[in-house]
């Protein structure tokens, strides 16, 4: 399994996408709006981003 593309760190599990970041948003996607479930990530179906909930279960820093 390929790790995503790029992993973004939120602080809320309501999240939106649109494609922008390091490219103009003009050449992004659509905007989606998502939520971060139990599982502690979710990623956007059109780009692949990562959100990842800082404390949650897949945030790596997490202390077990």
């Amino acid at each position: 399994m390929q790790p995503p593309p790029e992993v973004v760190f939120v602080t809320t599990n309501a999240v939106h996408c649109d494609g922008s970041g390091e490219v103009s948003p003009a050449l992004g996607h659509p905007r989606v709006f998502l939520r971060i479930d139990e599982k502690g990530f979710v990623e956007c179906g059109y780009c692949d981003r990562r959100f990842v909930l800082k404390g949650g279960p897949a945030d790596q820093g997490a202390e077990a």
